[in-house]
């Protein structure tokens, strides 16, 4: 998220909440997706990080891309922070350990998506190599310690530095050294969206599997195919996970609420300040008793925000965000909004996903998900290899993006997104699989040569 809401309308009664979120419903002709990506700077010089401040820093390269674009700055205390498109849509912001996020804009087809990445690509690598600064296409920083991490200026990430450690071990690592790509996803009413987030929830830890991209910590492989995707399994229990309640009978925008009711905050922001009030319930915050602020009122941008600090695998604003792919290059960003979009735009990909899923149990989608960030691929649900779900999954979203028949200028349409992601499963092979070798081989043993070689 680029920037945080501000609205300062008090809410006054939970309804208010459920409607919010069916507020973004929209008709199919309406539907849109938007990719997000983050990445990690390096000094293209010695494979070191980039602080904020310095004639080189992020500030900088945020500063040369204002002045390149001409979208807007976003400022935190006399801090740039990010940059937002007021026009079309789309923002740029930073990452706890200074990893540069497109939030694209919403767009109609992948085409439109990926030519929006390859922009902004380019125009990062403009201003990029003036400042000596290149761009890592890997799902965590595979070289610097958590403590060689430079730490970006923003309040919320003080907030979260502070309390991430006393539910978990890794979201710290998770903050300021893991790098993801995600697709944000409309639905058009109440039972869609169920269908939708059951459909995406059972299938992501095959898209993790598929996308896997994570396998170097600390100058060494982690063990992993996906560390990060196994970071975030022991971040914060209150607030990530695969939602099993999500399959229940009766679950809605209703039963989403009450789970986000209860998930305790970070923050709350009033004018330009953000309190620290980790730990502490929204409903005391809603019924004007949050012992931090008392007499505080929650109002509709705490509601924003607080959704807005909720991680799981699917998460549900006014729009459904698909969070389970580590990032990679460009082909790697386009086909993880082209997986997402075949199965979900289109109505007999998702009747086809539904069968696919429908009948594993919490308990096997649980062990499939603790099981993909080692195994990748290689991970079993229902007496299946993830390679085979993923098979079958790929055939029906390319199917589903074939019926959408949206072309680009060469008359191709959007299935040509998906190749990326059928030769890996064809082979087997995941992109993190494929570094170990190298690692094992013509790197010699060292991940150095990913500055080299994994970079866009």
């Amino acid at each position: 998220m680029a920037r945080d809401v501000s609205d300062a309308a008090v809410i006054g009664a939970r309804a208010e909440l459920v409607e919010w979120i069916a507020s973004g419903e929209k008709p199919r002709e309406a539907w849109r997706l938007g990719t997000e990506h983050e990445k990690v700077p390096f000094y293209t010089a010695d494979a070191s990080p980039v602080p904020y401040e310095g004639e080189r820093g992020i500030r900088a390269l945020l500063d040369g891309l204002q002045r390149l674009t001409g979208w807007d700055p976003i400022i935190e205390n006399s801090h740039s922070i990010g940059l937002a498109d007021e026009i079309g849509g789309g923002a740029i912001s930073l990452e706890p350990g200074g990893q540069f996020e497109l939030s694209g804009a919403p767009v109609k087809t992948l085409h439109e998506t990926d030519e929006e990445t390859a922009r902004h690509l380019a125009q990062v690598k403009v201003i990029g190599e003036k400042l000596g600064i290149g761009f890592l296409t890997l799902g965590m920083s595979p070289l610097w310690t958590r403590a060689e991490t430079p730490v970006m200026p923003k309040a919320r990430y003080r907030i979260m530095t502070n309390y991430m450690p006393k539910v978990g071990t890794l979201g710290l690592d998770m903050m300021y050294r893991t790098a993801t790509v995600q697709v944000n996803m409309d639905y058009a009413s109440e039972a869609d969206m169920v269908k939708k987030m059951r459909v995406s929830l059972a299938l992501q830890p095959i898209a993790t599997a598929i996308f896997a991209n994570s396998p170097f910590t600390d100058g060494k492989p982690n063990g992993y195919l996906s560390m990060r995707s196994q970071i975030w399994r022991d971040t914060d229990r209150d607030r990530t996970g695969m939602m099993a309640f999500a399959f229940e009978d009766g679950f809605g925008y209703e039963r989403y609420v009450d789970w986000a009711l209860d998930v305790p905050m970070y923050f709350v922001k009033r004018d330009a300040t953000y309190h620290d009030v980790a730990g502490a319930s929204f409903r005391d915050l809603f019924a004007g008793k949050l012992a931090q602020l008392p007499g505080e009122r929650a109002t509709r941008s705490d509601w924003a925000n607080h959704v807005s600090t909720l991680f799981p695998e699917v998460r549900l604003k006014r729009y459904l965000e698909m969070r389970g792919a580590d990032v990679g290059g460009q082909e790697h960003i386009t086909a993880l909004s082209a997986f997402w979009a075949g199965l979900l735009y289109d109505e007999a990909a998702l009747d086809g996903a539904w069968e696919l899923v429908k009948n594993w149990s919490a308990e096997e989608r649980e062990s499939l998900r603790a099981d993909v960030p080692k195994l990748a691929l290689k991970a079993r649900i229902a007496g299946r290899s993830a390679q085979d779900v993923a098979r079958d999954a790929l055939a029906l979203s390319r199917a589903g993006l074939a019926r959408r028949a949206y072309l680009d200028a060469a008359g191709q349409d959007e299935t040509r997104h998906l190749d990326y992601a059928d030769e890996i499963v064809t082979s087997g092979r995941t992109m993190a699989e494929r570094l170990l070798e190298r690692y094992d081989g013509p790197w010699k043993g060292s991940v150095l040569p990913a500055f080299k070689e994994c970079v866009y």
